[in-house]
């Protein structure tokens, strides 16, 4: 089984530490940094980060740091069980148009075209924290976020001689969250993600935090791997992108939202998004500020649960972000995505797509909720707004 990591990026990073900006690549701009700012810099260093475009606010895929942490194989053996289609909802096949039929799309949104899908289970909520502790429970199986990063696989991806980190920065860590206190740029996302040691499923929000009376939320800080681990345990796959948009129409073809075309703010809480000025005043309108339970809005036309905001969700695609282009004109039928990642704003490093927004989600940034939104990020990375729901065929 695949586990954590495949490269380091080889996209040119910007890091500012008292006033000193310093430009490296990859992991070395990471490893150098933090022997130039020393022991405090530890607690505070939050990650390596692409150069933003100056002429334009990052979108939710955007300067997401990554973990690149080495390849490493997980000693658990999963056995796959019965596919059990308890707590999923039956999703007849159909044509629809893939892609944003609205002006509010990225690039990599566009141009619309034809897909057919074959009908297919899908799981009613994202899974559950109770969900993977019984998985984990059975299998013995360890998150990419819970392993610290082998440094004898990751040296393999780095330049001859690169002197190896403290073991302190190898440690096992995860993205956390952390409100800004004040108004931030929106193209510097170290306003509000921290690389945290200790954070994990089990810990959301790092050392302290505990997931104890929150079964029925989604889990988070799972990796691509993780995810795929689980689904094959459970019998089941990851949605293909094309599957997940499809499912989150709910039957609503050329619409924005699950719902339909009303603002997210218009009439009474859908969904579980960030209202105020993000990243530093949530005035949790929706009634939650961070993820909520699962089943806490109304279902879509299929009986589907947060297929907007909450949490952001894998998909078992590749990103590419001229993908749709390839398709244009063409009627395609169940397609699986790209054969290999191709991110232009970070060709250095292979990503998966993610679906759905999450509860950070806020117009003045990421409109990540919308059906037809697209999110990559780093296979080998969790993050404190990402998990995941699976699907199988009849």
């Amino acid at each position: 089984m695949r586990r954590a990591g495949y490269s380091v990026t080889s996209s040119i990073c910007n890091v500012s530490h008292n006033s000193v900006r310093l430009v490296v690549v990859g992991l070395v701009c990471l490893i150098s940094v933090l022997f130039f700012i020393g022991g405090s810099g530890i607690g505070s260093i939050n990650r390596v980060y692409p150069t933003p475009s100056p002429k334009k606010i990052v979108s939710c895929g955007s300067n997401i740091p990554a973990r690149n942490a080495g390849r490493s194989k997980n000693p658990t053996e999963i056995q796959t069980f019965q596919t059990s289609h308890e707590g999923m909802v039956w999703i007849e096949g159909g044509n629809f148009m893939m892609g944003a039929s609205d002006n509010e799309g990225s690039s990599d949104e566009y141009p619309e075209h034809k897909v057919q899908v074959n009908g297919f289970w899908m799981d009613e909520t994202e899974v559950t924290n109770a969900q993977f502790k019984k998985f984990v429970g059975e299998t013995g199986y360890v998150t990419t976020a819970e392993k610290g990063i082998d440094w004898q696989e990751m040296k393999k991806q780095l330049p001859p001689a690169t002197p190896k980190p403290p073991d302190s920065l190898l440690a096992a860590s995860s993205l956390v969250f952390h409100c800004s206190q004040h108004v931030v740029s929106l193209n510097d996302p170290s306003q509000w993600w921290t690389w945290t040691r200790g954070a994990d499923w089990k810990h959301p929000q790092g050392p302290g935090s505990t997931i104890e009376g929150k079964d029925n939320f989604p889990v988070v800080h799972v990796s691509w791997y993780d995810a795929d681990a689980y689904a094959k345990w459970a019998g089941k796959r990851l949605p293909t992108e094309a599957e997940w948009e499809y499912a989150a129409r709910g039957g609503k073809m050329g619409q924005s939202f699950p719902w339909g075309n009303e603002a997210v703010e218009t009439g009474k809480p859908k969904t579980n998004t960030w209202q105020g000025h993000f990243p530093n005043d949530n005035t949790g309108w929706d009634g939650f500020k961070g993820s909520a339970p699962v089943k806490s809005f109304a279902v879509n036309g299929y009986g589907l649960f947060d297929m907007a905001g909450n949490v952001w969700e894998w998909c078992s695609d590749w990103y590419d972000g001229s993908y749709y282009a390839q398709l244009k004109d063409k009627n395609i039928i169940n397609p699986n995505g790209p054969l290999q990642s191709n991110d232009p704003m970070d060709s250095g490093l292979p990503k998966r797509v993610l679906r759905g927004g999450s509860f950070m989600c806020n117009a003045s940034y990421c409109k990540g909720y919308r059906v037809s939104s697209r999110m990559k990020s780093s296979p080998d990375t969790g993050l404190e707004h990402t998990g995941f729901r699976c699907v199988s065929e009849k």
